[in-house]
């Protein structure tokens, strides 16, 4: 069984910046690859530029470096790919994932900066990447950086000045936000600034597995008031606690997020953030991108086929349609 799919958060580009032989077509050293979205009939990936400790003070250079890779690596491969950055693009979108002659001819991609790290507190360099074509921004990893803290910073804070100031560039340009690593204090700072709906692109439900960065009940209710979206991921210890148990984790234990949810209000919410390529151990059966087919069917056995098409690309392509900024005339 195959339903369109949107994916809104993986890893590739870093592991293409580190190694500059890997192949997006089909490296082997790849979870996302442009053969495994064909096999998993996924149309819209979202490319996600992450800065790893291990290269150092974070630098601007570090995301125009991957923009690149997507430019020059990411979106020739295969047959080609699309680029989504407007509101009209994902209309094409949604219009095309409706036509009943099959799969997309070609798939698209999109780019998110997950932290704003790299930007070097500079605001000027956040607006020149929404020129250059990223349309989220997730404020932070796990720790504080010069906008705001992390969800693992103990302090817990809110936003600097500074990250006061990117939240008004955002409302200003419709750079789309993304809270999947911010701190509780800032994610309820953000529902009072921000004039659009965010993302939690890549967490799961805290009730179900108590991850520092998975979602308590109050922040799923309140992404739900606003419109917003929450991608279940398949990050193994986001599912279940580690140490519970030696046995590999199961794609039937993402069921219990799912329910919990959707309990919750979020039916309408819920997509799909795999964090494929920044994990470096997986569900078993969801290991990579072309293994979709098998995690519908999976969901078919429990929900009506309607609800899982959204949670596998409807309820992104509404969000996308009415939260994209428009192109300029």
């Amino acid at each position: 069984m195959s339903f369109p799919v949107i994916d809104f958060h993986c890893d590739v580009l870093s592991k293409m910046r580190e190694d500059s032989n890997i192949a997006f077509e089909d490296g082997a050293e790849l979870d996302v690859t442009y053969e495994r979205m064909r096999q998993g009939n996924v149309m819209l990936q979202c490319f996600a530029m992450y800065l790893p400790e291990s290269w150092g003070i974070p630098r601007y250079e570090f995301v125009l470096d991957q923009i690149d890779a997507f430019k020059t690596r990411v979106m020739p491969a295969g047959e080609g790919m699309r680029w989504l950055k407007w509101k009209e693009d994902a209309e094409e979108l949604e219009k095309a994932s409706k036509a009943p002659n099959g799969p997309l001819h070609l798939p698209w991609g999109m780019l998110s900066v997950e932290g704003a790290d790299g930007f070097e507190g500079n605001l000027y360099y956040v607006r020149m990447c929404y020129e250059l074509g990223v349309r989220f921004l997730g404020i932070t990893w796990n720790y504080a950086n010069w906008a705001a803290d992390g969800v693992l910073e103990q302090r817990n804070g809110g936003f600097t000045e500074k990250g006061k100031k990117l939240i008004e560039l955002a409302n200003e340009t419709g750079l789309l936000l993304d809270v999947s690593h911010l701190s509780e204090a800032g994610f309820w700072e953000l529902t009072e600034r921000t004039v659009r709906p965010f993302i939690a692109s890549h967490s799961n439900a805290k009730a179900v597995c108590n991850h520092p960065r998975n979602l308590t009940d109050d922040q799923i209710r309140a992404i739900v008031a606003m419109n917003g979206r929450i991608g279940m991921t398949f990050v193994p210890w986001f599912v279940r606690a580690k140490g519970e148990g030696a046995v590999p984790v199961r794609p039937e234990e993402l069921l219990p997020h799912i329910e919990h949810i959707c309990s919750l209000g979020g039916e309408n919410s819920l997509m799909i953030g795999s964090d494929f390529d920044g994990i470096d151990s997986w569900i078993e059966g969801l290991e990579h991108s072309g293994k979709y087919p098998d995690f519908a069917e999976l969901l078919c056995r429990h929900y009506p086929e309607g609800t899982v098409r959204k949670w596998f690309s409807g309820n992104a392509l509404s969000y996308l349609t009415a939260y994209l900024p428009k192109k300029a005339l």
